[in-house]
């Protein structure tokens, strides 16, 4: 499933002709800045020069107001007002206190000028000193009328925005002015400066949104893996035309371990309880599954998910050095694993027949010796004799006491196949059963299993001879099994476990097959899901004891395990049914 990450395929002619898209968003957060920084500044740098002359003209009439509060500018000024008629020369008031106090102001300020008159309006104080005792050149009526006045006007100093402040005697009086200018072209130098200002924080400003419009559109390209637009929705067309028409199922998860992808085969295999987002922890996948999942195999490995046999496996995926997670595919081996018992039980029943069929060509050599040397008489008894052997004769003894019509043919069957591994099968002595099987498929299946491992088993053990043993016991409508074995029992180091209950883990075995899909270990996982499937389950009832721990079985918990391996006791409730009527001494139904 490379395809999910894999770059879908564009036409070069498209590419090169049209931008990609980490470009045009380049190119649009740019434009986008720009227009931003142009309407915010333009609105800032369109207010400055009213804000700048509105703040100075506030700059101006606080001068004016500290100097026409000053009490030696309010007597001198109060003094020369109140007596108007006398004529000062103007050297006196050059030398004056109000001309200097007006000239240190001025310094000290920065103001342009700073000009004090008399309630006349003549200048008792100028910057220029052949303007003193001369009329002020603007109107100066609001200020003598006692208001504040704020203007921008030109003066014999220039343009300038001056503020008029009335001068009061100590009864409240006008008898005078102050007048404070600062010129406009200061005003203008400032705004230039301040607009200069501006657009290196403009640029700068734009600067920055360019480096991080760079960025974002490099990221950008990161997690699209380099796709357009175009790519992209092709690619998720192609994703969900393919996820939902694979056969397999299809679980990709990230890096972080989140599900991204999980098709409906998938579901319907693995029955998860989870969708795309969650954790790949939280939608209830099995143990097995989940190992397969974390830890990438190339190999497919066998599961049991319910009642399901799949084939599972991963592989991590990683584009550019960047680990972009892991896909699961799961395959679909129920149908195998009943194909597989399927020619596994015809097999045997073949080679039962097969046996039987030498065992009777064997005895008709007999019987044909006995006749052809006269002894008829031996010949009938011999006949007497196979005859006597019951209806059920075969390789199985005790198989009378069993009358389901499927499970009297496996084990015939299975007795036949064992002793020619030469492991002999028998029936305990418990065992009867008379009814029919509800689930035959499942019985079987279970029974199948725990016959095959303990055949396995008591075939490669050293105890002799080996054989197996087992007991079927109906109890209501619930069977009870029973299967033990003569082999070695169950070695913890063999199945590299640490508790015998690992045996029903799958995958765990002890006989590496590789013509097996997904290797061998599914019996017992697969008999103990079938039989909890029904309510019941599959348990060890004793994991038995190697040949040189015999002398260990005779007191204890394996004091009743006479044949010394693994006893296997299953529990399948309802899965027996009263006996069929047409069942006439054990002959299939009519």
């Amino acid at each position: 499933m490379q395809m999910l990450w894999s770059r879908a395929s564009v036409p070069v002619g498209r590419r090169r002709t049209r931008l990609r898209l980490r470009t045009q968003v380049l190119l649009l957060q740019i434009g986008v800045i720009a227009v931003s920084l142009a309407v915010g500044f333009g609105v800032l740098i369109s207010g400055s020069g009213d804000r700048l002359r509105d703040e100075y003209a506030q700059r101006a009439l606080a001068i004016a107001r500290s100097v026409a509060a000053d009490q030696q500018v309010r007597d001198a000024v109060a003094g020369h007002s109140a007596d108007p008629a006398s004529e000062r020369p103007v050297a006196r008031l050059l030398d004056g206190p109000l001309q200097r106090q007006a000239s240190a102001v001025t310094r000290r300020t920065g103001a342009l000028f700073v000009v004090i008159a008399d309630v006349r309006g003549m200048r008792l104080a100028h910057p220029d000193p052949t303007q003193v005792g001369r009329p002020l050149s603007t109107d100066p009526a609001r200020a003598l009328a006692g208001a504040e006045d704020i203007t921008t006007e030109r003066g014999t100093l220039g343009e300038s925005v001056r503020a008029k402040v009335p001068v009061l005697d100590a009864r409240g009086g006008v008898v005078g002015l102050v007048s404070v200018g600062i010129s406009t072209e200061r005003i203008r130098d400032d705004q230039r400066s301040d607009l200069l200002t501006t657009i290196g924080i403009a640029v700068a400003a734009l600067a920055v949104g360019v480096v991080g419009s760079a960025a974002l559109a490099r990221r950008w390209r990161r997690l699209t893996l380099g796709l357009e637009p175009d790519q992209l929705t092709e690619l998720v067309r192609e994703q969900e035309a393919v996820l939902h028409s694979v056969g397999e199922g299809v679980v990709a998860v990230d890096a972080a371990g989140v599900v991204r992808v999980i098709n409906d085969r998938a579901r319907e295999l693995l029955a998860p309880n989870g969708s795309v987002g969650d954790r790949l922890d939280e939608i209830g996948l099995t143990p097995r599954i989940m190992e397969i999942a974390r830890n990438p195999v190339d190999t497919p490995r066998a599961a049991a998910v319910g009642d399901r046999i799949v084939l599972a496996s991963s592989r991590r995926v990683r584009r550019d050095g960047r680990d972009l997670g892991v896909v699961m595919s799961v395959v679909d081996r129920t149908d195998v694993e009943g194909l597989t018992r399927e020619v596994e039980s015809i097999k045997a029943m073949s080679d039962a027949l097969r046996a039987q069929r030498h065992e009777s060509a064997n005895r008709m050599h007999v019987v044909a010796g006995l006749i052809r040397a006269g002894h008829a008489s031996a010949a009938l008894d011999y006949l007497d004799e196979i005859a006597g052997t019951g209806r059920f004769a075969g390789v199985l003894s005790g198989l009378e006491n069993v009358t389901e019509p499927h499970l009297h043919a496996f084990l015939d069957a299975k007795a036949a196949s064992a002793r020619e591994h030469g492991v002999t099968l028998t029936l305990g002595p418990q065992t009867w059963l008379d009814a029919t099987l509800a689930s035959p498929i499942d019985v079987v299946t279970i029974l199948g299993n725990l016959i095959d491992n303990a055949v396995d088993a008591a075939r490669v053990g050293h105890r002799s001879p080996p054989i197996v043993e087992v007991e079927l016991v109906a109890v209501g409508a619930d069977l009870l099994v029973t299967v033990a074995d003569s082999g070695d029992g169950i070695a913890l180091e063999a199945i590299g476990g640490t508790d015998v209950e690992s045996v029903f883990v799958e995958g765990v075995t002890t006989h590496a097959d590789p013509t097996v899909p997904g290797g061998r270990g599914m019996g017992l996982a697969l008999s103990r899901q079938s039989a909890r499937g029904h309510g019941g389950d599959v348990v060890i009832g004793d994991p038995g004891r190697a040949p040189e721990d015999a002398e260990s079985t005779i007191a204890g918990p394996g004091a009743e395990n006479r044949l010394g391996g693994a006893i296997m006791v299953a529990r399948i409730p309802g899965v027996l049914r009263p006996a069929d009527p047409t069942v006439i001494e054990g002959h299939a139904p009519l």
